[in-house]
């Protein structure tokens, strides 16, 4: 069995039921994305490809205030680009573009800050529900000079409309959980009391339902909603172009210096505190 097998170092995977699974990222000091991560999230996205028992998958964070940081800043690259794509594509379109294609429901539970390629994988769920006090999104890549990576720009537009797409991804600021629910960044915001209970309540019911109705479902909103994969390795292209500009390396220096992948102020403010850098 998988799951008897699957000895992840940065996320748990829990059967809550043989339909219902749970994914809990827990890589601290600030869930940063990197290659250990990716890696262990390919195993598990080759598992959901064929498996035919689960049908919700609830990607929640053992740490309160970050849900997923952002992509490690200071992982090696050339390993990350090294493992095994199913795709074919970089890394984490890889994963977001898999992400998104699995049969079962994916369900990112917010708790926290999911900025830059933390925002990008809850973009790539098919539902996003949020804490109403301590869920935090944002893409901040135009304060590092740089074009999202993950698809955030191809996903957005479908959710908040064109407008919102170019209001957050060229302010760069952080969108807290009431103005997310409001421009249609996340589904729902859920009192944090209330927000495991409910969580955990919408995805047994819905783990429920026969798998052939669920998947007819996101077969047809996708047909209508999503653009062709080929168009997310695009955003990766420009992305790790930009990395290669003395200005991307100028603002990371800075921000590492400053905290950065820590638990700072400037990582509980970077939506904020990105506008102060230059490069």
């Amino acid at each position: 069995m998988f799951l008897d097998t699957f000895k992840p170092e940065h996320l748990t995977v829990t059967a809550v039921t043989p339909q219902y699974w749970k994914v809990t990222f827990n890589n601290p000091p600030v869930n940063v994305i990197g290659t250990k991560m990716i890696k262990e999230l390919k195993e598990l996205l080759t598992e959901l490809e064929s498996n035919q028992t689960v049908n919700v998958v609830v990607f929640d964070s053992a740490d309160p205030d970050f849900y997923l940081a952002h992509y490690d800043l200071a992982a090696d690259h050339k390993a990350t680009e090294a493992l095994p794509s199913k795709t074919g594509y970089a890394a984490w379109v890889d994963v977001t573009v898999r992400l998104s294609h699995i049969h079962a429901v994916s369900v990112a539970a917010i708790r926290g800050i999911a900025r830059g390629a933390g925002s990008e994988f809850a973009l790539a769920a098919d539902i996003r529900f949020g804490s109403l006090e301590k869920a935090i999104l944002g893409q901040m890549e135009v304060g590092f000079t740089a074009l999202p990576g993950g698809g955030a720009p191809g996903r957005l537009p479908a959710l908040v409309g064109r407008a919102r797409s170019f209001e957050i991804l060229l302010s760069g600021e952080d969108y807290p959980a009431p103005l997310a629910e409001k421009y249609g960044y996340i589904n729902r915001a859920i009192p944090d009391a209330e927000f495991e209970a409910f969580v955990d309540a919408w995805a047994t019911r819905v783990s429920k339902w026969d798998r052939r109705v669920i998947s007819e479902i996101k077969d047809y909103i996708n047909k209508y909603t999503r653009l062709p994969d080929s168009e997310y390795p695009l955003h990766s292209d420009a992305f790790w172009g930009a990395t290669a500009h003395p200005q991307f390396g100028s603002v990371t220096r800075q921000l590492m210096e400053k905290g950065l992948q820590t638990k700072s102020e400037l990582e509980y403010n970077l939506g904020r505190d990105i506008g102060d850098i230059v490069p």
